[in-house]
């Protein structure tokens, strides 16, 4: 597949602190990808250096093929990005912002305003165009955002927290939207949410002080920890007797002590009936069985340690 971005050896500085080191990966057209890590990690950073609005200090970033750097405004023709913080002009009106951003694009006002309505439409937000930006919420604000983002009809989309301060309905307004995208633009996406990046992605991007140090779908970035569950049994009375006889059967792993509950991880389901077997005389109030997600591999226990 054709990449619509790639970045080689991309290195960031700020105040002589390397906030991204020497990333080289590619991002294929038509493709939904999440980026994910803790509040250090560059996840912002790494996506305004990909849409241009900073400059990297080492390394090359091609959009599209083009140098972004040396062919910069023909790349960012390409490109809508979508800050994480909210940056519309207050003293305009969502509509000025939004036609503003069209016109510097070079889009003709028929074109321009048959796109603004029928975004405004899909985002349900036609009612506040008029509306001074000052007087809109903030998830509304992100909305009008993401429409001056798609307002040159770029092929590349870019947001940081594309859902922040919005409502569950505007969510899903939202990503519907953004899901319609699919294959058609390439979406590159920062969130906080978990839960929002297992239900949206075609791949997922784990960056760890700089670097990405997992790449691939959900099930391929659980690795060898996907096939495990996670196991919490809530006893009427846990003595330490017996939390320290059930962690350390052969199969149960990492287990620990949260009051009368004890939680712990297994491969197969079957380590489950070995624990309530060993534990079969003592009263239990409740029994919980899941699969790993991503908030698992997010605890540093998991992503830095794996399950032992």
């Amino acid at each position: 597949m054709e990449a619509s971005i790639t970045l080689k050896k991309v290195g960031k500085l700020v105040d002589k602190k390397t906030i991204l080191a020497s990333l080289t990966f590619g991002i294929e057209k038509g493709s939904l990808v999440a980026i994910i890590g803790d509040n250090e990690a560059g996840k912002s950073m790494l996506l305004k250096v990909i849409s241009g609005v900073e400059y990297q200090e080492y390394g090359q970033v091609f959009i599209n093929g083009l140098d972004s750097k040396k062919r910069r405004s023909e790349s960012m023709l390409s490109i809508g990005f979508v800050p994480h913080e909210l940056d519309l002009d207050p003293w305009l009106t969502l509509e000025e912002n939004i036609r503003f951003i069209g016109m510097l694009y070079g889009v003709n006002t028929e074109m321009l305003n048959t796109r603004m309505i029928q975004l405004s439409r899909e985002l349900h937000i036609t009612t506040h165009l008029k509306k001074m930006v000052k007087d809109i919420s903030p998830g509304n604000i992100k909305k009008g955002m993401i429409i001056r983002a798609l307002i040159h009809d770029p092929d590349i989309v870019i947001l940081d927290d594309p859902t922040a301060f919005m409502d569950a309905e505007s969510y899903r307004h939202t990503w519907d939207l953004l899901l319609n995208y699919r294959r058609e633009k390439t979406v590159v996406y920062v969130s906080q949410s978990l839960q929002e990046v297992e239900e949206a992605h075609d791949r997922i991007l784990v960056l760890e002080d700089g670097k990405i140090t997992l790449d691939g779908s959900l099930d391929r970035i659980l690795g060898s920890t996907f096939e495990y569950h996670q196991f919490q049994i809530e006893f009427e009375s846990l003595s330490d007797e017996l939390f320290d006889k059930l962690s350390k059967l052969p199969k149960v792993k990492n287990a620990s002590r949260i009051g009368q509950s004890i939680h712990f991880y297994g491969r197969q389901r079957s380590v489950f009936f070995e624990v309530l077997n060993a534990a079969a005389s003592t009263v239990m109030k409740d029994i919980r069985v899941q699969k790993l997600g991503l908030q698992d591999l997010m605890d540093a226990k998991y992503a830095k340690d794996g399950i032992h």
